[in-house]
């Protein structure tokens, strides 16, 4: 399923992925750092929603109380608590 996350609080305005069962692949970030942000989507290709989280979840991006990993880790869970409803 792709699952499209509309950030909040990051320079990143959007986060796009696939999640088949537990697994994400295919991360696009819209906005924010394109380097950095390319080199986290290599970095969380195949990982599951329980790795993201665990590497990212309370990451901050300077004074501010997020980032665009920590909202990444926010959307993973979001989109695989979404599939789950879906496939009982």
């Amino acid at each position: 399923m792709r699952y499209s996350f509309d950030t909040v609080g990051t320079c990143t305005r959007k986060i796009e992925f696939d999640i088949n069962d537990n697994v994400i692949t295919n991360v696009t970030f819209f906005g924010g750092c394109p380097g950095n942000l390319a080199a986290i989507s290599k970095v969380v290709e195949g990982k599951t929603v329980e790795e993201i989280e665990e590497l990212f979840k309370d990451i901050r991006c300077g004074s501010k109380p997020t980032s665009c990993t920590a909202q990444l880790a926010i959307a993973v869970r979001e989109a695989f608590n979404e599939l789950k409803k879906r496939t009982g």
